[in-house]
């Protein structure tokens, strides 16, 4: 099971990786188990000295009971508060932004790797995919010469 957020690269340019675990409930965790879940248009935000991950939507696991859940309710990072500490500190002295990157199973626990990162401006956006395409097409010239 991994769960990607291919936006975030698109629309971020990551200066440092984290990895977190999150607090979830045993429904949550089957229903991640099975591949579902979505990333998108989620983040992360630093309150009262805990990281909160919001936006994060686990749809309700099938064969569990569905009453009063929600989907994309705010979930807990597990992390040190040092490290807690450091990641508002890298955000407010920067204005950096702490986007989750990718959900993944590491043994029996659930982790989110989190990227610390700068919003693109839409003129870097236009000249990552330029770039993007340019190498593409040389690979295909390449594939076709030999």
């Amino acid at each position: 099971m991994r769960i990607v957020n291919r936006r975030a690269k698109h629309d971020y340019q990551i200066i440092d990786e984290i990895e977190a675990g999150v607090a979830l409930t045993g429904a949550e965790v089957k229903s991640l188990r099975e591949g579902r879940g979505s990333l998108i248009g989620s983040f992360v935000r630093i309150k009262d000295g805990e990281a909160w991950l919001h936006n994060f939507v686990v749809p309700a696991y099938r064969h569990a009971d569905a009453r009063g859940y929600d989907p994309a309710r705010s979930k807990k990072l597990l992390l040190h508060k040092k490290e807690i500490l450091a990641l508002s500190h890298k955000m407010e002295g920067k204005r950096l932004a702490l986007v989750p990157l990718a959900c993944y199973m590491s043994g029996r626990f659930v982790k989110v790797k989190l990227g610390l990162g700068r919003g693109k401006k839409k003129y870097e956006k236009r000249e990552a995919k330029r770039r993007l395409d340019l190498e593409r097409e040389a690979a295909r010239a390449l594939k076709s010469r030999g």
